[in-house]
């Protein structure tokens, strides 16, 4: 999903790239694996979402990629990390990049295609250039990331079909996806003021951030929804391949990717994921494509691509 750099700024590794023991598995095969992991994680919350209300889907999601993060950190003994002020900081990460966004998402796929999710989801960059420009004095606007900013919206617009008054649109649902994609870049942006000198590790971070958030989902479910009168099997398992693996292993493989090759090569995988998301949900799940789909996603992540090119040091 999004590509969310978890609870530190991508760039902060705790020890130098190479000092670290190589991966068996070249970093090529890892950054496929994520790009389909991340891709496919929107058909599985679609047929997670016919079996199951939505905060469900989350909170089973949550869980399960919970699990994953506490088991790594056993086999790596790491333990969770300490002080009331880290802890306040990661609730607030946990409600923006976990709770909040995971939960739009599965509300929102309730009215709108799998391959509209994705694409939506892909428009992150874009919101987060916009709320840099504002929100962090360092990160300064160039003509380029400001074209590749209206070019995107541009493509979102082309996505959906503005020029037919967003006839067929669920209006609801794709505000909730949307919505999903700016909390993302709000959670990084509250992330790098506060938490981006943690002496903390990615992975205890995380699993702090995670398990926050499963419990944010424990107190809000209940009181939206009722247990289901029985357990739909392929519904739940599309939750736990979707917690197990879309939140939990994407992580660790994030971070691996990260250190060996660094964080521009490792966010490119955002470009894959709506390219993914589209062909999984129209080729497993039957679901329509307009050409203004695939048009319009092109043209988004073309402006997304311009908004994190940076200008070159001077010497």
């Amino acid at each position: 999903m999004v590509v969310p750099m978890s609870t530190v700024t991508a760039a902060r590794t705790a020890v130098p790239t190479d000092s670290r023991p190589r991966p068996a598995l070249d970093w090529r095969l890892r950054f496929g694996a994520l790009s389909l992991i991340w891709g496919f994680s929107f058909l599985l919350i679609k047929v997670g979402t016919e079996g199951y209300a939505p905060f469900q889907v989350t909170l089973g999601r949550l869980a399960f990629g919970t699990a994953v993060l506490a088991a790594a950190m056993a086999v790596r003994r790491e333990r969770l990390p300490r002080g009331t002020r880290t802890w306040a900081h990661l609730t607030v990460a946990a409600f923006f990049l976990n709770a909040l966004p995971f939960s739009l998402f599965a509300y929102s796929e309730l009215t709108i295609p799998s391959t509209l999710a994705g694409i939506c989801n892909a428009t992150s960059p874009l919101w987060g250039m916009a709320l840099s420009l504002v929100a962090l004095s360092e990160d300064r606007p160039t003509r380029v990331r400001v074209a590749g900013l209206g070019l995107g919206f541009l493509g979102v617009l082309t996505v959906l079909g503005a020029w037919q008054g967003f006839h067929g649109l669920d209006a609801t649902g794709t505000a909730m996806a949307l919505l999903a994609s700016l909390s993302y870049p709000i959670g990084w942006i509250y992330v790098r003021r506060t938490l981006a000198g943690s002496s903390h590790s990615n992975l205890s971070l995380t699993g702090a951030q995670l398990l926050l958030a499963t419990l944010q989902l424990a107190v809000v479910t209940p009181l939206f929804t009722s247990l289901p009168g029985h357990f739909a099997i392929t519904p739940l398992l599309a939750i736990a391949a979707l917690g197990a693996l879309g939140t939990g292993l994407a992580v660790l493989l994030q971070y691996g990717l990260v250190a060996e090759v660094g964080p521009t090569t490792a966010q490119m995988v955002t470009y894959f994921i709506p390219v993914i998301a589209t062909a999984a949900g129209v080729a497993i799940l039957g679901e329509s494509l307009r050409w203004s789909t695939p048009v319009g996603a092109a043209i988004v992540l073309a402006g997304a691509a311009l908004t994190q090119v940076r200008p070159k040091p001077k010497l």
